[in-house]
């Protein structure tokens, strides 16, 4: 894979409607939607936050340069990011 193509994947947004979509999770008022993102024949850990509801929702794209061989583990690793990234950081995460 070139750089790129690379790069491409990282700022293509959301999963393609052909990937499977996760359930989302609700941790401390924040809701987490497992994203995995298809890298070559890995898969990059990556995750949608939310928090609120309506014209109040505030969204995140999580995406991380770790690479995992296989989708169960990389939504285990994106779930245990997110959830420390939120302890962390809390509302910040929205900017």
């Amino acid at each position: 894979m070139g750089i790129l193509s690379g790069l491409k994947g990282l700022f293509a947004g959301a999963p393609s409607a052909a990937e499977k979509t996760e359930d989302t999770i609700e941790y401390q008022g924040f809701h987490i939607q497992p994203a995995p993102m298809k890298d070559g024949g890995q898969y990059r850990v990556a995750a949608i936050i939310t928090k609120g509801e309506g014209e109040e929702q505030k969204t995140h794209q999580f995406i991380r340069s770790d690479l995992m061989p296989n989708r169960d583990e990389c939504i285990e690793i994106t779930l245990r990011k997110t959830k420390l990234t939120i302890d962390q950081l809390g509302d910040k995460i929205f900017g």
